[in-house]
Parts: structure tokens; sequence; C-alpha cells
């Protein structure tokens, strides 16, 4: 059956459409991004504005569109961090169902690590043995650990690229003391998620997802994207502290000119690149292996484990 599912991000909203059955291989078929800096446009007193509200309905319903358009049995919709939080939330959802017909889950952090923790397992699936995953958001970072499809550890804290750029820069590019108040700052919140994380031992195999991580790798080396999802990635500790302080001096304007740096998010990448180190820090990590799948994928997995043994086609088999 073909599937589409609309993520509803801090920075994005993505409609990834997928051509899948039970027990296959999700296929892509297209992608559609909308920059929405959703995360960006909630108000002092924490809710997401008239014009943001107005925007993601418009988006919300171009998607829906693009989904029938494409010939999608069903759409799967669902927002994370910056819906979540918004003081508005119900009321924005209810006016997306209202005037797209689309009703948006809004998944809780841990949901968010449930789902790309097993998007990972059945990627590098059994022989991974006990995997650790992280995902860093624009809103938050999600960790998940276990030797399951279904994670012993799922943690999610506000620590996102996009969250730690607002609350803790004033200047771009930061200066050296935000930079380095911000590292300590990190590695205090994370302490406590380490200490969790260490009751479930030393992983075999630890993934990283994420566009963040994709672009700290790429930034240090790795494959680029024309190189395919099966090539192997490697994000080490040391080549993102060399990145770090290379990036760190450079405004996002002149970031956004590197290869691999998305201009809606390289106002982000030092933040995110320190979120990445101050992780890696915490768990002991010497080195994180980029993973192709994560959320969506893991909601298009999620859903077609619901199916009953339909075929293809839909019908029941």
């Amino acid at each position: 059956m073909r599937l589409g599912v609309l993520d509803v991000g801090s920075n994005t909203v993505h409609l990834l459409v997928v051509d899948a059955h039970r027990g296959a291989h999700p296929t892509p078929a297209r992608s559609e991004k909308t920059v929405l800096r959703l995360a960006e446009r909630l108000t002092p007193d924490g809710l997401l504005s008239a014009q943001g509200a107005d925007d993601l309905v418009r988006t919300v319903a171009e998607a829906k569109a693009s989904s029938v358009r494409l010939g999608c049995a069903q759409l799967l919709a669902f927002a994370t961090s910056a819906v979540r939080e918004a003081g508005n939330s119900a009321e924005v959802l209810a006016r997306v169902a209202r005037e797209t017909g689309v009703e948006l889950v809004v998944l809780s952090g841990e949901d968010e690590a449930r789902y790309t923790f097993l998007a990972a397992r059945r990627w590098y699936g059994w022989s991974a043995g006990n995997l650790l995953v992280a995902d860093i958001g624009g809103g938050s970072l999600e960790l998940a650990a276990g030797i399951d499809e279904e994670p012993d550890l799922a943690v999610s804290v506000p620590l996102g690229a996009g969250r730690v750029t607002r609350t803790r820069f004033t200047a771009d590019p930061p200066t050296r003391t935000e930079v380095a108040d911000t590292a300590e700052w990190l590695a205090d919140q994370l302490a406590p998620v380490a200490k969790r994380a260490a009751k479930f031992g030393t992983p075999d195999r630890a993934v990283a997802t994420s566009k963040t991580f994709r672009t700290l790798a790429r930034l240090t080396g790795a494959a680029p994207s024309s190189s395919g999802p099966r090539a192997r990635r490697v994000l080490t500790a040391a080549g993102l502290s060399q990145l770090i302080s290379f990036v760190s001096r450079m405004s996002a304007a002149d970031l956004a000119e590197l290869d691999g740096v998305s201009p809606s998010r390289s106002h982000q990448l030092v933040a995110g690149a320190l979120v990445a180190q101050a992780t890696m820090r915490a768990l002991s990590l010497a080195e994180l292996e980029i993973g192709p799948w994560a959320l969506r994928e893991g909601v298009i997995l999620r859903r077609l484990d619901q199916t009953n043994g339909e075929d293809h086609t839909g019908k029941a088999v």
C-alpha cells in the first residue's frame, strides 16, 4: 500500500510518501518539506502565534492534497515538541482537523524515542545487540536503548538544537563565553540521563539519527546523501571536537555556504554540535553511526505491524 507520513516538527513540516506492506522494506516515493519554524513562532506567553497557526493549517492542507494526488491510502499525521508545548495546542489541533480534515496526533517525547528506536532496530537488525539511539530535534533530544524492538530506556529532554540556540545564544556567531558556558550547562543537564542509561550496560552499537547528526557527520567527512542510505557514515568524538572549534566562530550565513548545511538550519548548527558532543561525552561514546531511518520510518513500521496480515493492496490475506 502507499502511505503518507506527515511530520509537523519544530523546524519543518515534512511529508514522506512510501510504498510498503507488512514484512517489506518501505520504499520512498516522494518527499516534500516546508520550513515553518513553529518553535520560533511561539509568543512570549507560550502560544503559537495567529500567523503560525494560519501557516500550519495551510501547509497541512497542501500536504493532504499532495497525499491524495500521489495516491496514498492513508495519511499518518503527527506533531512533536513545538505543537506539544504550545499553550493553545488543543485549539490549533482542533482548527487543523476542522479546516483540513487531518487529525494531528501529538507524540510525547518518549513516544518519539520509541518510534525512532524501532526504526533503527529494523534497519540494523538483531545483530546490533544492545542498541543505543540518539536523535537531536529542534526542540528536544531523544535517547533510547535496549536489546529488543521496544527499548528498555526511552527518554526525551528539552535540549533540541533550536531551543538551545534560542535560550543560550545572544550573538551570531555565539561568543566564546556562551559556547563554553553552554557546553558546561549541557553536561549538567545530561548527567542524570547518563546515569539512567548506564544501568542498561554498554551498547554494542550506538546510532544517531536526525538532520543535525547527518549534517555534523557530513562536515567531518562522511559520505554525501548522494551516496545513498546504505553508505556507512560515522561521527567521531575527535572529528566533532575539531568541527566545533571551526564552526563556532562562523556566522549562520557563512555556515549556510558549507556543503551539506541547510540554510534553514544553519543558525542552530553550533548548538546542535554542542548537544551532540555533550551526549557523546555523557554516554562515553567515541563514535556514533549515522542511521538512515528515524521517527517517520518508525511510525510507518508500527502502522504496518498493525495491518494484521493485509497485503500490499490493503486486502486481508
